[in-house]
């Protein structure tokens, strides 16, 4: 089966609004989730011109339904994290190579050639259950930056800090990706002053550490980690595409990927710039499984398409996103 468009090639809002609407029609007819929650909302292939009129799926479908577009089997099956008895998200990817091009080309689009980099990859509660879409890209990342310094640490912290300090001290560009506690766990053990490192943050505290709000937390990073901004990287199970800040928690989508804000009392109703709503993303990678997806974040998006990342709806239902039952 042919992707409905060729999205890595990309390069303007009307190929990338012409690709969706292809996606979308493809989607319509070969996902019967999606195309039950389209005719649950009354809404035909046909009346859909613009994206603003797409549907956008709410990412809880993930947890209770098999989200695939087309008869082709899985490849991989990516898990989210969950709490013990709850229901996890499950992203059947019936074509991998798709998630690998896309977030290869995303990198160099964001950082340039992984060539130049080391990767050192502190992602101990990924690491330690099986199903990570992260872990799947970080390792694939590690092994394309040929360069035997790069890897991932569990709990050593004492030996990354030891190769953190050397391989900054040589000059040697490095990305440190990291979930968020274990990096704070990092900088209470040693304080340093890196000059040709880039530390990202993924994830959150996972019950490990207190929440705190993005401003508190990247100001503790930098003056840990002695940076003048942290990094940080927006993806999810769901998604088969990142987003990347490089500061601020501004986040810039790839060509192929895009954010919507939806307002919180009506989800099928857009809000303007610069307000606060719920963060609805169309995925073109995920051409295979939905690409429409209505996320539990809350964000504001700004006049050059970047996005900030606000929180989290809470845990009761999202209003307007609760639509139906299949």
């Amino acid at each position: 089966m042919k992707l409905p468009a060729d999205i890595f090639a990309i390069s303007n809002q009307k190929q990338f609004e012409k690709a969706a609407l292809k996606v979308f029609r493809f989607q319509y007819d070969n996902n019967i989730v999606y195309h039950t929650f389209c005719k649950h909302l009354k809404i035909e292939k046909e009346s859909v011109k613009s994206l603003a009129q797409i549907p956008f799926l709410p990412i809880q479908f993930f947890k209770s339904h098999k989200l695939v577009s087309g008869e082709n089997t899985s490849q991989e099956t990516f898990t989210s994290s969950g709490t013990t008895g709850l229901l996890t998200s499950q992203h059947h990817v019936t074509d991998i190579s798709l998630y690998e091009e896309s977030y290869r080309k995303a990198f160099s689009l964001s950082y340039g050639n992984i060539e130049d980099y080391v990767i050192l990859a502190l992602l101990p509660s990924y690491l330690e259950r099986a199903g990570s879409s992260l872990i799947y890209m970080v390792k694939d990342l590690i092994s394309i930056s040929n360069n035997r310094d790069s890897g991932f640490y569990l709990d050593q912290y004492d030996v990354l800090i030891e190769k953190l300090v050397r391989l900054d001290n040589s000059g040697q560009n490095v990305i440190l990706i990291g979930v968020t506690y274990a990096l704070l766990d990092l900088i209470e053990l040693q304080t340093l002053q890196l000059k040709n490192t880039i530390v990202m943050e993924t994830g959150g505290m996972k019950g490990k550490r207190k929440e705190m709000i993005r401003e508190e937390m990247h100001q503790k990073l930098c003056k840990g980690f002695g940076v003048s901004f942290i990094h940080s990287e927006y993806g999810m199970t769901e998604l088969l595409s990142q987003a990347y800040s490089f500061g601020k928690g501004i986040f810039e989508c790839p060509p192929w990927m895009h954010v919507l804000i939806r307002d919180t009392e009506d989800a099928l109703t857009y809000i303007a710039d610069g307000k606060t709503g719920g963060i609805n993303v169309i995925d073109l990678a995920n051409a295979y499984s939905c690409a429409f997806i209505a996320t539990q974040d809350l964000g504001k998006k700004q006049s050059n398409n970047s996005f900030e990342v606000l929180g989290r709806f809470d845990n009761s239902d999202i209003r307007g996103c609760n639509l139906m039952v299949l």
